[in-house]
């Protein structure tokens, strides 16, 4: 099977029996910057599709061989229309235009064709390709890793499915990144840091916002009225091509049962969520987050490679911590080790993270918001998950304390963590017995 290569984001082939109109067409086109492809009747059209698919087609319909709209057809037929095809006819019909239309024409153009009408339709017709093309989305300041690649892919069936999105998770897991990642070039992107327009003018915010993005950020803390505007504008948010981003670090679900936020409108965004991966569910990110907010706090500072300051201990240690505040907070702590002479030690890593004090108060968020709505089992491994995360944390990963303190041996604690997918560094003096 010849393998079918696509051709130039911008060459069209212009397909007409005439060549006064193939060789006007061609310089038209190549004047606006377009490549141009040249067939003289629909046996070369179809042969030149074989080999390659281009960005744009444009097909005269009455030709000696096989007529346009029988060509057009045997495309559909095919799986070959997949490029946006305008038919062109000097003496069409209506009914012509229309059978054209429901076999998957873009459009119709009337010979003689006008310059601004051919350029106008040729822009509409990549812009409409464009946009259904599938969306690709990076998260990749949020990290590499796989629940950040699975996110990836949650979005993507989100946009596909033209859903507005709601993004939750904790403080500092990236809701402003979701929303810039969704971003198009050249298109708007309207950010609203409070709710205060969607009560004015949400219709203002429509014009703003056409084909580009709407981010609306916290809309748990948007008022009755506000919570109102945003409920106005989502019927309407298709048909205008906006992508709409909302986010909330609050548990909405408990808001809308405390009554305060509609339950309808979180009814309505609910077919749209994805949660977003706090950080210490995605450990294997940490040390690559580390060196890039490093290298972000070090720009214009004369500071070291951080490798050559952070031992290998203190890096455990940052793995294992719980970063409540998230890459907000990691960020924070890895720029103020700038200000740390020499090595940085596990003893800086604990003072740096405010856990020098009393670390018995550190106590994770789930144990008291929705530990106790787990079934027991579930709940039994969250809390030996949180239990071991905090001790390898204030251990520095030394195993013979951890398990010390555990009560477990050695070779169980190893199991234990393997089995809750724990991820630790073993340090010399901890080999297994």
């Amino acid at each position: 099977m010849t393998e079918v290569r696509v051709a130039h984001a911008r060459e069209i082939l212009v397909v007409d029996d005439e060549v006064g109109i193939r060789e006007l067409l061609s310089e038209i086109l190549q004047d606006e910057g377009y490549r141009v492809a040249l067939a003289e009747n629909a046996g070369e059209a179809r042969a030149y599709r074989q080999r390659q698919q281009p960005a744009l087609v444009l097909l005269d319909i009455w030709m000696p061989d096989t007529d346009g709209v029988t060509l057009l057809r045997e495309w559909g037929s095919g799986g070959l229309l997949t490029m946006p095809v305008v038919m062109m006819s000097g003496h069409g019909t209506i009914e012509t235009a229309v059978e054209a239309t429901k076999i998957g024409a873009f459009d119709f153009l009337e010979k003689p064709i006008g310059l601004s009408k051919l350029l106008s339709t040729i822009a509409r017709a990549f812009k409409t390709a464009a946009a259904n093309e599938p969306r690709r989305v990076s998260l990749s300041p949020l990290g590499t890793g796989a629940a950040i690649r699975e996110t990836e892919r949650v979005l993507e069936g989100l946009l596909a499915a033209r859903r507005p999105i709601l993004a939750l998770g904790e403080p500092g897991t990236g809701h402003e990144v979701v929303a810039r990642a969704l971003e198009l070039s050249g298109a708007p992107f309207v950010a609203l840091p409070n709710g205060a327009r969607l009560a004015n003018n949400p219709l203002l915010l429509i014009e703003e916002a056409r084909e580009g993005v709407l981010y609306c950020a916290e809309i748990g803390q948007y008022s009755r009225a506000e919570q109102k505007g945003l409920a106005f504008l989502l019927p309407k948010l298709d048909k205008h091509h906006i992508v709409l981003v909302a986010t909330s670090s609050e548990p909405l679900a408990n808001l809308a049962a405390e009554g305060r936020f509609d339950a309808a409108l979180l009814a309505q965004l609910s077919a749209g969520a994805v949660v977003l991966p706090p950080l210490r569910a995605r450990r294997e990110d940490i040390p690559t987050l580390i060196e890039r907010f490093w290298r972000d706090a070090a720009a214009g500072e004369r500071a070291q490679p951080l490798l050559a300051t952070l031992s290998p201990v203190a890096l455990t240690a940052l793995a294992n911590a719980y970063w409540p505040g998230n890459l907000d907070h990691l960020r924070n702590v890895v720029a103020n080790m700038l200000v740390v002479r020499g090595d940085i030690t596990p003893e800086h890593v604990k003072r740096l993270l405010g856990e020098a004090a009393s670390p018995n108060q550190v106590i994770a968020p789930e144990i008291t918001t929705r530990f106790f709505e787990l079934p027991l089992r579930e709940a039994r491994e969250a809390f030996e998950r949180i239990y071991f995360e905090q001790l390898l944390g204030r251990e520095q990963s030394n195993m013979s304390k951890v398990a010390e303190k555990a009560g477990l041996e050695r070779t169980h604690l190893y199991r234990k963590l393997k089995q809750l997918n724990i991820r630790f560094a073993r340090r010399g003096d901890d080999s297994a017995a």
